[in-house]
């Protein structure tokens, strides 16, 4: 049994899923994928699960506005919550799981949005054999790059964790942005003790806010977490 994890960018004028139904606004995205599946197999209806970031109560009036929502309801405060949207077609994220399903793969949940140098992009991990995985991979539409991250044996071991491993050796894989930020944190000093370099100095040298540097530090630590802290024996 084989896992691949893999990151699909949406181009040649593609809305990528991540962007829906947002669209393309600074004041809402979407961080992941949580769930997704179909209301019944009579029409094209289905319900997902969106992980939000942002001004939750922009992402409620967008929904309240878009002809594609039928019903909704958000949960959480402040800049973080849940979303559950009822949806009229499936777009594109269901035409990707319809491709795995025809190739009988398993999806790892959840689909990760992730930034990409033309946007946000979808990281999600499939499970199954390496020949379905191939073939799944040659089935994709027109305008869907794939990108493989990691491919290997799957590990049953219920606390082995393919997207927060990469690979042998356990070592956490981060995004491109990610890795760009650790890296000079790193070689500034950020993590020595005492530090010699601030939040505010990475987000100046990398043209970013402090608040956006500050997310994707804690983001980065908890990838580090993840990949080498031991569960404790109950």
């Amino acid at each position: 049994m084989r896992y691949a994890t893999v990151t699909l960018f949406w181009n040649d004028g593609h809305p990528s899923p991540s962007d829906r139904p947002f669209g393309r606004t600074e004041a809402i995205s979407i961080e992941a994928i949580r769930y997704l599946n179909p209301v019944s197999e009579d029409d094209d209806r289905y319900v997902e699960l969106l992980e939000l970031r942002g001004d939750l109560e922009r992402a409620r009036t967008l929904l309240e506005a878009s002809p594609d929502a039928i019903e909704f309801d958000i949960a959480g405060d402040g800049t973080r919550g849940v979303a559950y949207v009822q949806r009229r077609t499936v777009g594109p994220v269901g035409d990707l799981l319809s491709i795995l399903q025809t190739h009988e793969l398993v999806v790892d949940w959840p689909l990760s949005a992730v930034d990409s140098g033309d946007g946000r992009a979808l990281e999600l991990t499939i499970i199954g054999t390496d020949r379905a995985i191939q073939r799944a991979a040659a089935d994709l539409p027109d305008g869907v790059v794939l990108d493989v991250r990691r491919l290997g044996d799957y590990d049953p071991n219920p606390n082995h964790d393919t997207r927060s491993r990469g690979a042998p050796g356990g070592s956490p894989v981060l995004t491109d942005r990610q890795r760009e930020l650790f890296e000079l944190a790193w070689s500034e000093g950020y993590y020595e003790v005492p530090r010699r370099t601030t939040q505010r100095d990475l987000a100046d040298e990398l043209d970013l806010a402090t608040g956006t540097v500050g997310e994707h530090i804690q983001r980065i630590e908890s990838k580090l977490a993840a990949a080498y802290a031991r569960p404790r024996r109950q």
